[in-house]
């Protein structure tokens, strides 16, 4: 009897150990996410916290806060010591913005080889920004990257994405012979047209020190930024309310609706537009064209992804970890990407959506990692001032000097 019962207890310890973790009952994850409960990333997580929940037999008191609510909720909670065990955000705010209450994730992921299928720029990026110790864990990449309707460009003879900015200018001019609007942005992204345009002149920690230190009438590829932009505004290639109209007025209209060829945005673009666009819409993608002179190739971009942060004061730390593989591995990765069409974070879910198709190779290319809109937007009290003055520029209400000259009166 007793060797019986020895071998019944050998079984089920085998069996503990083949099927992973084994977590003590009745826990409780508190788990606070950016995303708002109808959107297709939070039903996804929800059903992977589901699945959770039944495999491990402890409960997660599942949140969704939604952007507003996280980036102005979080931290105060946190401070006033409100029991917070796993939250989400992007990947600048979490490991900037919120590191101090980050725990180290290095022994967490070693122990569970979490690594093997994870896209591995995307983890060193998170090194890279939490100052070279894994304290994130990325889902729902994004790449930001240069969108475009591939029947535009099809109907204006365009055989090539162009890669120079010269071939930019060019297939501007077939656009619009074509009876098309060559380039179009809403207020909420027009930061980062200049941004990425100026760091392809002198990169992005140029980018970084003239709207910190307010170096815009010494940096002459400031001038060479407003010139290119001046440029496309006088030879009708932009659309007429480039950058001023808000967010998703031209996203949602003029692109959706294909009255526009090409649009600088994040790889969330697909989904937020299929509404309107429908499942016929030819996305196509290629990275934002290298300038005469530059200093940045087409493998330098903003690229990144949500990211998982457990806090260093948690006493569930294995469990939420493993609510973290759970949603960024196999299965509800998959659906996660489906759902959202989004770019998987496991590297064994090989396909990609079809609106994301062009996305891959722009994606697979890209080793120097620009922050968002590639630092323009780093000095809050300049964005502003920034904006306004470059949505002048961008709509025939400001020379590139005056722009030059606005901006540099504005520092000083």
């Amino acid at each position: 009897m007793k060797k019986r019962i020895l071998c019944l207890l050998l079984a089920c310890v085998l069996t503990l150990m083949v099927i992973g973790p084994v977590f003590a009952e009745g826990k409780t994850i508190v788990y606070w996410s950016m995303w708002s409960a109808s959107e297709p990333q939070a039903i996804a997580i929800a059903e992977a916290v589901k699945a959770y929940e039944a495999a491990s037999g402890n409960t997660v008191d599942l949140q969704f806060k939604g952007r507003t609510g996280m980036r102005e909720g979080l931290q105060p909670a946190l401070d006033a010591g409100t029991v917070i065990d796993l939250f989400d955000e992007d990947i600048d705010r979490v490991n900037v913005a919120w590191g101090n209450y980050l725990l180290d994730l290095e022994d967490l992921a070693k122990a569970t080889d979490y690594e093997a299928t994870a896209i591995s720029g995307l983890i060193a990026a998170a090194r890279e920004v939490a100052g070279g110790t894994l304290k994130s864990i990325p889902y729902q990449p994004f790449v930001y990257t240069m969108f475009y309707n591939q029947e535009i460009f099809a109907e204006a003879g365009i055989e090539s994405v162009p890669t120079t900015w010269e071939e930019f200018l060019a297939a501007c001019e077939k656009i619009k012979a074509a009876g098309y609007i060559p380039f179009t942005t809403d207020d909420a992204y027009v930061m980062t047209n200049f941004g990425y345009h100026l760091a392809r002149y002198g990169g992005q920690d140029l980018v970084i020190d003239v709207v910190t230190n307010g170096n815009w009438a010494e940096t002459p590829e400031v001038l060479k930024v407003a010139q290119d932009y001046e440029d496309l505004y006088n030879k009708g290639y932009l659309s007429s309310t480039f950058g001023t109209a808000a967010w998703p007025t031209n996203q949602n209209g003029e692109f959706a609706l294909g009255d526009v060829a090409m649009y600088l945005n994040g790889s969330w673009l697909p989904n937020e537009v299929r509404g309107i666009t429908g499942p016929d819409f030819q996305w196509g993608a290629f990275a934002y064209p290298t300038v005469p002179g530059g200093t940045d190739g087409l493998d330098a971009g903003n690229f990144g992804g949500q990211v998982y942060g457990i806090n260093k004061n948690t006493e569930v730390a294995e469990e939420a970890f493993e609510i973290i593989r759970t949603v960024t591995k196999g299965e509800y990765d998959l659906k996660l990407s489906v759902e959202s069409v989004g770019i998987p974070a496991d590297t064994t879910n090989t396909e990609w959506p079809a609106a994301l198709a062009a996305v891959k190779e722009v994606m697979a290319n890209l080793a120097v990692r620009y922050e968002w809109s590639a630092g323009s937007e780093n000095n809050p009290n300049m964005t502003p001032i920034i904006k306004e003055n470059f949505q002048k520029l961008c709509t025939g209400n400001l020379t590139a000097q005056g722009f030059v000259d606005a901006m540099e009166a504005a520092s000083n």
